[in-house]
């Protein structure tokens, strides 16, 4: 039977045969000690900064790992020629710079057909001259173009008051671990070493020397754009002139922000770029090679490397907590002695992660609230993410739900008061901060990711909603249930959906605040719930499975685009439905028949698919465990709905 035509769940033991087989799977991927750590794979753009930031440094050659990343590299070019974004995605300039740079480097004749497709493409879009500010940056230390090629940004900016428009406390966290080590790089300029003497000056249309404007974002406003570009020349006039004294003082205070944050083999804020920014400081502000601090830099970012037998590439990041406490929810769903005993593992394995003696960055808005959170990453004590403590405190407290050893309920107490400290006066959480919402630093020049805020997003805050409904607070007995819950009304989208901001998007974001409306009481004719329900069965697809890509995050987005069905976003959407009371909903049964026809002989499910977010338009991610745990949650839960007394999920997520 073809995946097209299954429209009806398998028999009740095929059902059975499937989850166990997949449960089978997942068990079976956990670590010794208790945990899953999936690989986190981006675009292009992570990999080839990873070759070119040993040749800047002039680290020996690795052949054979060079060649490996080579092979990956030349294995996600696009059609068109370039590098997307994700899996069959359009042209993107900065990842297909950086791509071709890359290879050259490796030793890639700039000849041969790949790279002449890629020179080829690039050109057509009208050339390097068109990257992205932190492209721009990557080549202004390569000597590939001037420096005023990047937006002024003097290190001074670490001296300036809180009150001031512009404040590194006013900006995300990954925008301040990458910013602030990159400040003094923009201040010192130093140049790569490139001992090979690689160059690519044939990708600029016009010679780098003479380009006099540099592209902006699509986001940014012409007027914000003009008034900030007069204070970028403006600045860039007067640089020359700032006195050294404080120019040293705003130097040292930036190495100190970054010495504080280094989070051991963790790296800075535990992502790539901040990792590399803060190796090179260290480099150009002379610490020796054999310094802890430049050892741990550098140990971080090899970390990150996920190398096979014939290809290799770089992690923007990993995600163990979140891996974690997503296959602990799956398992706890499937139930069984074997699968609760194996999340009671991973949250043992949890549990002495949550940071409770580290007041991050977020304490800058919230000084008084204690610290109780748990990070994305292995470490990174300074940004606790809100969206994995949620995640993590429903599944603890599931865990041991009716019984009276409960081990994990001074964490979760601890962990409650934290995400209630965090959340924003619109009612809503962002992911790492409370309040960061100044959408003007969004238009100066650095910004033209358009990714420089944390702002309460819908799906961040429905799995605080969620988990509040868990832990036994209503809409009626509690204000900061309510004024979640408000929050989530008022961003439902004409059509019914949600924007979701760390999934691949709509359907991510609906599923999300479902559960969340579902858990806070709202009863499934509630009218929030039956548009988004009509929403997410007028977009099946013919198959029976959802789809989405990162074309939907565009500005002129219209309305739901169709994509080729995957395993997790047709998990979100049984999951979704379920959520809202439909579990006998024609679309729930195509959507477990498509999840039935598309699992693997091994248990699990193939997913080439990009279906999570880093930064909108800008930087995507492929989580390779989201189809080995959504799509098991799912049958799961469709089999006990089926097989219950209730017919509605009891659970927050």
């Amino acid at each position: 039977m073809t995946a097209a035509l299954a429209i009806e769940p398998k028999r009740d033991d095929a059902l059975d045969q499937s989850i166990a087989r997949a449960s089978g799977a997942l068990r079976a991927l956990a670590k010794g000690d208790g945990h899953w750590c999936f690989e986190l794979e981006a675009d292009a753009t992570i990999p080839a900064e990873y070759v070119l930031m040993r040749h800047f440094r002039d680290e020996p050659i690795d052949h054979a790992l060079e060649g490996k990343i080579a092979v990956y590299l030349r294995r996600i070019q696009g059609a068109h020629g370039g590098w997307p974004l994700f899996h069959e995605g359009a042209f993107d300039m900065s990842a297909s710079v950086k791509a071709y740079f890359a290879l050259k480097m490796i030793g890639d004749d700039r000849d041969a057909p790949h790279m002449k497709r890629a020179r080829e493409a690039i050109l057509a879009h009208g050339g390097a001259a068109r990257t992205n500010v932190f492209t721009r940056a990557l080549l202004a230390l390569y000597g590939e173009i001037p420096w005023r090629g990047v937006p002024a940004m003097p290190v001074e900016i670490m001296l300036l008051p809180k009150w001031f428009p512009f404040h590194i406390d006013k900006i995300s966290y990954w925008g301040r671990t990458v910013l602030v080590p990159l400040l003094v790089l923009q201040t010192l300029k130093p140049q790569a070493v490139n001992r090979l003497g690689v160059h690519i000056g044939e990708l600029f249309a016009t010679p780098p020397n003479e380009v006099k404007k540099w592209p902006t974002g699509a986001h940014q406003h012409p007027a914000l754009v003009a008034m900030f570009g007069a204070i970028d020349r403006l600045l860039r006039a007067a640089e020359p002139l700032f006195p050294k004294g404080p120019r040293w003082r705003a130097i040292k205070a930036a190495e100190a922000f970054v010495t504080e944050r280094l989070n051991g083999v963790d790296g800075l804020g535990a992502i790539f770029p901040a990792m590399v920014n803060s190796l090179l400081m260290y480099d150009v502000l002379g610490v020796p090679a054999d310094d802890e601090r430049v050892r741990l830099a550098r140990e971080s970012i090899e970390r990150l490397l996920v190398i096979k037998e014939d290809e290799a590439y770089c992690q923007p990041c990993v995600s163990p907590v979140w891996d974690t406490a997503l296959a602990c929810h799956t398992l706890l769903e499937v139930g069984g002695e074997e699968e609760e005993a194996r999340a009671r593992a991973g949250l043992d394995w949890l549990a002495p992660l949550q940071v409770l003696d580290v007041k991050g960055d977020w304490a800058v808005q919230r000084p008084n609230v204690r610290p109780g959170g748990w990070a994305f990453q292995y470490a990174n004590a300074y940004y606790p993410d809100v969206d994995d403590t949620a995640v993590v405190v429903t599944a603890m407290d599931r865990s041991y739900a009716g019984r009276s050893d409960r081990p994990y309920d001074e964490r979760i107490a601890r962990a409650r008061e934290w995400v209630e400290g965090l959340q924003s006066k619109n009612g809503g959480w962002g992911a790492f901060d409370a309040d960061n919402e100044y959408y003007y630093l969004n238009h100066i020049p650095f910004a033209d990711h358009g990714a420089l805020l944390d702002p309460p997003t819908s799906d961040v805050s429905a799995r605080c909603v969620s988990m509040l409904a868990q832990l036994g607070d209503t809409i009626e007995t509690s204000p900061r249930m309510k004024a979640g819950v408000d929050y989530l009304l008022a961003e439902q989208e004409p059509d019914g959906s949600w924007f979701g901001r760390w999934g691949m998007n709509y359907i991510y974001g609906t599923w999300s605040t479902l559960c969340a409306l579902n858990a806070a009481g709202l009863k499934p004719e509630h009218r929030a719930m039956r548009r988004a329900v009509d929403w997410l069965v007028a977009i099946q697809n013919e198959d029976g499975g959802w789809g989405e890509d990162g074309d939907s995050y565009k500005l002129d987005y219209r309305g739901y685009e169709k994509a080729p069905s995957t395993a997790s976003q047709t998990a979100w959407g049984v999951l979704t439905l379920m959520a809202a009371g439909e579990v006998g909903h024609p679309a729930v049964a195509r959507g477990v028949a498509y999840l039935q026809a598309n699992q693997d002989k091994d248990g699990l499910w193939k997913e080439e698919r990009f279906t999570a977010t880093g930064f909108p338009r800008v930087f995507y991610l492929r989580y390779h465990g989201y189809a080995k745990f959504f799509p098991l949650w799912a049958l799961a839960r469709y089999r006990n709905l089926e097989r219950g007394n209730s017919k509605i999920v009891q659970t927050g997520l």
